[in-house]
């Protein structure tokens, strides 16, 4: 094919995943522009269809918990497109994993970190935990943190994945009556070389996504 002739990304995951957001009944609506190459995105975290959404649109790669892993179609695509999947239950060198995650990074695919750690209820923006934002520090290439602002709306504290069951979510998501608007705000990109460490590249993240929710919705706290 040719784009394997040409040494491009097979384009199949990011066309499954924009078939699939579709399927959930989620429509994405984009504001602002999503580098191509050459960066790193982070993100808030609210639900599963984030993956779907921001896989869709970017083609990124993802750093997410290991439950995602475990879905049938939403796991499957998001390992065709070199995914690195975190244990919850298993507590895992972080040295290890940012050694995983800055192998990824020096292809030029997209990766995706939400830093929260978790899915958050919809209302507020949770601490931003920055251990593997040590990746960027330096980053192994020329590379451009991208802050994403992923929002559901109105709608954003009934799909929130905060229960602790996925399959109990996924079925309150995928009976829910009409259609879904999921729009990826993305906000201006940045140098991490310019910050001295990766708290302050995580507080720095975490000011640009805030700055899009409502005042009430971010609790004091940074990182």
């Amino acid at each position: 094919m040719l784009w394997r002739l040409l040494r491009l990304r097979s384009p199949w995951p990011r066309i499954f995943l924009r078939l699939a957001t579709f399927a959930v009944g989620a429509r994405t609506r984009i504001i602002g522009t999503p580098l191509r190459k050459d960066v790193f995105f982070v993100a808030n975290h609210l639900s599963w269809i984030d993956i779907l959404a921001m896989g869709g649109v970017t083609g990124t790669a993802f750093v997410s918990k290991d439950d995602v892993g475990d879905m049938p179609l939403v796991g499957w695509l998001a390992r065709q497109n070199n995914t690195l999947f975190i244990s919850r239950t298993r507590r895992q060198d972080v040295r290890e994993q940012a050694e995983t995650l800055r192998a990824a990074l020096a292809g030029h695919q997209p990766v995706t970190l939400f830093p929260e750690g978790t899915t958050g209820f919809g209302h507020e923006l949770l601490p931003f935990k920055p251990a593997l934002l040590s990746v960027m520090l330096p980053p192994p290439r020329d590379l451009r943190v991208q802050p994403v602002y992923i929002d559901y709306g109105p709608a954003a504290a009934d799909i929130a994945w905060h229960e602790p069951s996925l399959a109990d979510n996924a079925l309150r998501l995928l009976t829910r009556p009409g259609t879904l608007t999921v729009t990826l705000h993305f906000l201006a990109h940045f140098d991490p070389r310019d910050f001295a460490d990766r708290k302050a590249l995580a507080a720095e993240s975490r000011k640009r996504i805030a700055a899009c929710l409502p005042p009430i919705a971010t609790p004091p706290g940074t990182v």
